[in-house]
């Protein structure tokens, strides 16, 4: 009786987490000028490659979800995309499971469902005069990209970001 007892909680803190989420998630991904392109998205759960805009279907994890671009007319954008708790994780505590499946398998966390990535505007004489103001503001955003990789990883203190961000602000 003791060994059913066992089984039908353990199945029932499986189960449960597995109706909440699936370990995979989809994300619509797109360039902010709409080019075309591929990308390479990386997490602590895998390495996906993607030609743009697409939907990628990647593995949840409780790490930004980072990507390095390259547009069809070889444009680079890198960054990333956060990663966030999902209120699926609510349902995971009312049956009983109380988040220990899904703090192991990711399965509460959640990417953007879509997501834009900023890339430079295009050079050249035909394109130059109606891009140059969004131009600035896609560099001073994938500028503040970067900066925010670079405190996230501990090279950069907030402080040291703040100011950063303050003179990249201050320029536009």
């Amino acid at each position: 009786m003791k060994k059913l007892l066992v089984t039908a909680i353990a199945l029932t803190t499986v189960g449960c987490a597995t109706l909440t989420s699936d370990a995979m998630t989809p994300i619509a991904i797109s360039f902010g000028d709409g080019s075309t392109g591929e990308c390479r998205l990386t997490n602590k759960r895998g390495d996906w490659s993607v030609e743009l805009p697409s939907t990628a279907s990647v593995r949840r994890s409780d790490d930004a979800l980072k990507y390095q671009c390259t547009t069809e007319d070889g444009r680079e954008a890198f960054g990333s995309m956060p990663s966030t708790v999902g209120a699926k994780i609510v349902a995971s505590a009312v049956f009983l499971d109380l988040g220990i499946t899904d703090a192991i398998t990711d399965k509460h966390r959640e990417y953007p469902a879509s997501f834009v990535i900023p890339v430079e505007a295009r050079t050249g004489n035909d394109n130059q005069s109606a891009t140059s103001s969004g131009s600035s503001r896609t560099d001073v955003y994938a500028k503040l990209e970067q900066l925010n990789d670079l405190r996230e990883k501990g090279i950069l203190s907030d402080a040291e970001f703040d100011a950063e961000k303050k003179k990249l602000l201050d320029t536009e």
